[in-house]
Order: C-alpha cells, then structure tokens, then sequence
C-alpha cells in the first residue's frame, strides 16, 4: 500500500485525507517540519499534504523564500515525493505562490473526493516523470554543472565561453547536437551562470509528453476547459515564473503548440487552455533539439518563424567522438560517483580499456559510456576496470567498418586512415597522461619533440588543450 503523510496541526484535514484516500494509502501526520522530516525518512512516502496555514504561521507574509526551504529539506529526503498544497478556499493565490515555490499541486477546503484522488494521481505522475527525466536521460546533473568547465576540448572550450557572454542576457539561447551530449548540462549551466539563478529551472521534455495533454502541461487549462478538467491546472511555464524553461526536443512539438510558443517569445504571454485571455509571462527560454530544425523547417513540419525565435543565439555540443581528449575526465568523473553509489574503491581504467574508448565512435555520446561504466560496476571484480567487463566489439571496431563499399578495395586508402585514427588517439592520451608536457610526452612516445610538434600540427592537437587547470 502506497503511503502518504499530511503535515498539519489541524486534525480535522488529516481525517478528510485518510477517509477519502483510504483503501489506496496509509496516511500518517506530522505536525510540523521537523517531526515531519523524520517521518519522510522512515516512511519514504510518495505523497506529502502540507497545510498551508502551517507554513503561513512559519513564514512572514508572502515569504515564498520559507517555504521554498521547506522543500529543499523535503526533496533532500526523498526527491521522488509529491508535495501537495491544503489551502483554505479563500486562499488560492497563497496556493499557487507555494506550487512556483516548489510544490507539485494544491487542494482547496473543503476537500472535494474526485478532485483530491485526481491531484495525487496527476502529480504522481508528474513527479515520476521528472524522476525518470533525471536519471535516464541527463545522469550528470546530480553532479556538480561547474565540471563541465574542466573540459580540455578547444571546441568546448569555445562553447563554455559563448555560455559565459550569453547567460547573464536574457536572450533565448537553442542548443543543438546529438542524443547524450550534454544540451541538458549546458542549459542548467546557463541558469546558473544568470540572474535568474535564484528563481526555478524548470525542465519539459516535451518529446515524452503525448501530444493531447503538451498545451495543458506547458501553458496550463482552466477548470472546465475539457473533460476531466476539474480545476484549475498550472502550466509549467507559469511555474517557471521569473525563472528559466527548458524545453528538450522542441522539435517534437506539434504546429498548434509551435504557435502558442511564438506568442510567449513575441508577447510575452501564454494563453491555458479554455482561458478567455491571455496573462503575462516573465519566462526565459532555453530549447534544445537533436534534429536539424532548419531543415525541419524547409519541409513544412517546423514553423520559419518560430524557429527563428528560438535560434537568436544557436549553440551547437560538439559529439563525444569529437572531444576525446575528454573521455579520461569523463572516465573519472563516472568512477568516483559510482564508487560512491556503490561503495566500492574503483582506481581506474586499464591502458586497454583506454585506448579503446578513445577509438570508439560513442553513437550514443557521454550518455552510453555512463552506462557502459555503470555496468562494468557490477560486472568488474578488481581494482580498475578491464576489458572483461565490458562489451568486446569496444576492442574489436575496425577503421574499415567506418569506410564506404567503394573504398574497401583501396587498400591504401584503409591503411591512411587507419594510421590517422591511430596516431591521433595515441597523442590525445598521450598528452592526457603527460598532461601537455612535451618533453616527457616526446621520450614516452620514442620520438624526438620536433616530430611530436610536427604530428601535433597535422592533426589540429594543441598541448594547451591538456595543461593541468
């Protein structure tokens, strides 16, 4: 049986809960945040009723900053929970404050039993949904977003500093580039480098939402607005209030959607759905997109215009086969945050398991080889990870697998390339290991410094890209 909690000194509101709710959850009460706290910890609820007259009393008027705290310390607890505002009828706009605060939805009294039982399924949902969000498709934001500034990649390099003039603006930013590169990590990173790093970043992916319900859950709908629509319903961009919106596959969205999302870039406004007029809207806007929306647009499923909107100021995340000086950051990066998920003392990963990782392709980009070295945690039984523990075509991709039909016969032209990808991965960990020594890079690689420089020209590397700090 799932369970919930109901922080409240009034017992009346967690006798309406329990009784309408009964049969579905166990419901306990806390009467405030501490004793509250500690119940969370040991019941590891899915549900959290807080009454809003509580908070009130604890809180100066329309200090959302206090209850905003009092989230903080409840996500810490558990970050899957639904928060749920009990407000007096009368009070709704004390209601909504605390749901742009950081609540996930609110109930007014008297409790009606249809409209309660909707709320927790809806924000049930919701919750999962961002749960999910966060674990399967952007694993690195439960790090620190200033690593990312540890790049050793010129191209990222570059990016990194196109963030720094653009983020303090409020100008809409469109990030582009493969599946798993980051766009989520650089969007969090913009908000925080802004002025708006104190209000809500709020993250849609719009490509998981069904199209029927995108209007609803990114403007909101009045109540009535369409069957089943029971109250009131607070869009994301509304909870974004102030803050930052970062709509992820905006490519995926549909053409009556496009055209509401050019009225909040013209206007600055968003109309929910079944509402008589429009309201104002202090939003920025950040879109990402793994597909090509230029050329989206050339075949009529992207409008010109917004598309236009969105790419004021484009930013396009290089593909991991494109930075490997990168990968050992990367590799341990992931090392110590599963050591510390695991419990384990990980020191690293063997020369072998290196090299391939630097002549891998990484279709799937920083995403697949977080994954790749979460399952060689399980698998690994040493104190570096080897090649035992991870799939053997990493150390069997040929050069000749990456060539068209047509040059498979030009044994020249395999064993050209073939060398350049080889010589290019070996002083790319070369001058990792060295960290961009070129003495001792020289004398590791057998060659003289003159020879190093030369193939470092030749092949676009810089020895600054891997100096220390």
């Amino acid at each position: 049986m799932k369970k919930a909690i109901v922080m409240t000194q009034a017992s009346a509101v967690h006798r309406s809960i329990a009784e309408i709710l009964g049969g579905a959850f166990t419901v306990d009460r806390a009467a405030s945040i501490a004793p509250c706290l500690d119940l969370i910890d040991e019941l590891k609820p899915s549900v959290l009723f807080v009454d809003l007259n509580d908070v009130q009393s604890e809180s100066a008027p329309g200090d959302s900053g206090g209850f905003l705290r009092i989230c903080a310390s409840i996500r810490r607890a558990t970050p899957s929970i639904s928060i749920i505002i009990v407000a007096p009828r009368g009070d709704v706009s004390a209601a909504v404050a605390a749901v742009r605060a950081g609540a996930d939805s609110y109930v007014t009294l008297p409790l009606n039993d249809d409209e309660l039982r909707h709320v927790v399924d809806s924000a049930g949902r919701g919750r999962q949904l961002k749960t999910e969000e966060s674990i399967l498709h952007e694993p690195l934001l439960d790090g620190d977003v200033n690593w990312m500034l540890k790049t050793k990649s010129s191209h990222m390099l570059g990016i990194l500093e196109k963030v720094r003039m653009v983020a303090p603006t409020e100008t809409t930013v469109l990030l582009a580039g493969e599946t798993g590169t980051g766009k989520g990590i650089i969007a969090r990173l913009i908000h925080e480098m802004s002025r708006r790093r104190d209000r809500r970043f709020v993250n849609v992916h719009c490509g998981a939402i069904p199209e029927t319900l995108i209007e609803s859950e990114l403007f909101g709908h009045e109540r009535g607005a369409f069957t089943g629509a029971i109250r009131r319903k607070l869009g994301q961009f509304e909870v974004a209030s102030a803050g930052t919106i970062f709509l992820d596959e905006i490519g995926t969205v549909t053409v009556a959607t496009q055209i509401k999302l050019l009225q909040v870039l013209q206007d600055h406004t968003i109309q929910p759905v079944g509402a008589e007029r429009p309201i104002a809207c202090n939003v920025r806007v950040i879109a990402a997109s793994n597909n090509d929306l230029e050329a989206m647009c050339g075949r009529g499923e992207f409008r010109n215009d917004l598309y236009y909107r969105l790419n004021v100021f484009p930013v396009f995340i290089p593909p991991l086969r494109e930075r490997c000086e990168d990968i050992p950051l990367f590799i341990d990066y992931f090392i110590k945050k599963f050591n510390a998920m695991n419990r384990r003392e990980i020191e690293g990963a063997s020369r072998e398991v290196m090299d391939a990782f630097i002549r891998y392709r990484w279709p799937g980009n920083i995403r697949e080889l977080e994954n790749l070295i979460q399952r060689a945690f399980i698998i690994e039984t040493s104190k570096r990870l080897t090649r035992k523990s991870f799939p053997q075509e990493l150390f069997t991709e040929s050069i000749v697998e990456d060539l068209p039909p047509k040059d498979l016969q030009r044994l020249s032209i395999v064993r050209r390339k073939a060398v350049e990808e080889a010589e290019r991965s070996y002083l790319a960990v070369l001058l990792a290991k060295t960290r961009g020594r070129i003495g001792v890079a020289a004398d590791l690689a057998g060659i003289t410094r003159r020879r190093l420089h030369k193939l470092l020209s030749q092949y676009g590397i810089r020895k600054e890209d891997f100096k220390q700090g």
